[in-house]
């Protein structure tokens, strides 16, 4: 555990039961309907930036959170809302150029960001005024790296430092989202359990220690039927300092986090249908795969193909975990499975 790293207080958003002014969200889950899983089951969900941007899209994937939460165990991993890690590292290069009051500006301008999806959650007013002062001690913690004047060292550790807000806002926004539709959820830090080395900007996990204290964080939660919701990308060293785990690893933050709960599955919500066989955007021939195995997933990847983080399919398959690749807009779309055994495969 890091001592200087613990955040605001995990107190439990929401009460099960009728959303508060949200009609309920008749969203399909197809991905587990061949084999559901039971009520003792856990289900990791990791949520990409573009499915985190601005409130309406909280919302709607909270409603994804909700219905799979009806018969399984869930923990969810986030990602900082989209565009913000980039924001946060220009902060750093500012600083790194003495451009102190652009820096200044721009650490206020995120700070700002995350009050106005607060806003526009439209929380009950108690439950406000909690997350909103949450919000607000974090924004107080980044302000106070970026001073309005005088000369600021920049390092590797403040950039992880820096580039850590991101997910510590979207998690305290995003447990306030499913606490408004009935989900009692709180956020948690990963750094309190995911213990790295010290390399900063792309440090490395101990599977053991992370199992151990992870499991200790996460499991007593679950088993009250609380949604934790994690920060990805983030850990800490030995002595409390904030890593990260290196650009676009919070889909290794979801399966390490799906390995600590010997999760049957982990879904990872995106803003594609899932993997296809060279990038749609660049390519009118692109197929859609809907079934691979770890071994045909992995060689994809070697190949070059931006399927997922290098060190998330040998979790997987160390507990035999099945990860899907899904569209967050298309919820009613199967997308694509990686398992142990591959059904045949491109649509």
């Amino acid at each position: 555990m890091c001592p200087e790293q613990q955040e605001a207080s995990l107190s439990v958003e929401g009460e099960p039961g009728s959303p508060e002014g949200e009609g309920r969200l008749e969203l399909a889950f197809s991905a587990v309907s061949a084999d559901r899983p039971s009520r003792e089951a856990v289900v990791a969900f990791k949520f990409g930036g573009s499915s985190l941007l601005g409130a309406e899209r909280m919302l709607h994937s909270a409603g994804l959170v909700r219905e799979t939460a009806f018969r399984s165990r869930v923990c969810v991993v986030v990602s900082a809302m989209k565009g913000v890690t980039d924001r946060l590292l220009a902060v750093a290069e500012r600083l790194a150029r003495n451009e102190t009051q652009k820096a200044r500006r721009q650490a206020e301008d995120i700070a700002a960001l995350h009050l106005e999806t607060l806003e526009e959650l439209k929380l009950a007013e108690g439950k406000h005024e909690r997350v909103e002062q949450e919000v607000q001690l974090l924004s107080r913690d980044l302000l106070h790296e970026t001073p309005r004047q005088g000369r600021v060292e920049v390092n590797d550790f403040l950039r992880d430092r820096l580039a850590s807000f991101g997910e510590r806002y979207a998690a305290r926004l995003f447990a306030a989202a499913l606490g408004k539709i009935g989900v009692p959820a709180v956020p948690v830090a990963s750094s309190d359990f995911v213990l790295t080395c010290e390399t900063f900007r792309d440090a490395k996990p101990h599977l053991e220690h992370t199992e151990r204290h992870g499991r200790e964080i996460l499991k007593p939660l679950l088993e009250a039927g609380i949604v934790p919701v994690v920060t990805g990308f983030i850990g800490a060293t030995e002595d409390g300092r904030i890593t990260t785990l290196g650009r676009n690893s919070s889909d290794l933050s979801g399966a390490l986090v799906a390995h600590v709960l010997d999760a049957e599955e982990l879904v990872i919500w995106t803003d594609v249908d899932g993997i296809y066989t060279a990038n749609p955007r660049d390519s009118d021939e692109a197929k859609l795969l809907h079934e691979l195995s770890y071994d045909e997933a992995h060689a994809l990847a070697a190949s070059g193909a931006k399927v997922l983080h290098p060190e998330v399919l040998p979790l997987a398959a160390k507990r035999e975990m099945t990860v899907w690749v899904r569209n967050t807009f298309k919820p009613h779309a199967r997308g694509t499975r990686i398992g142990s055994q591959q059904n045949g495969g491109v649509a």
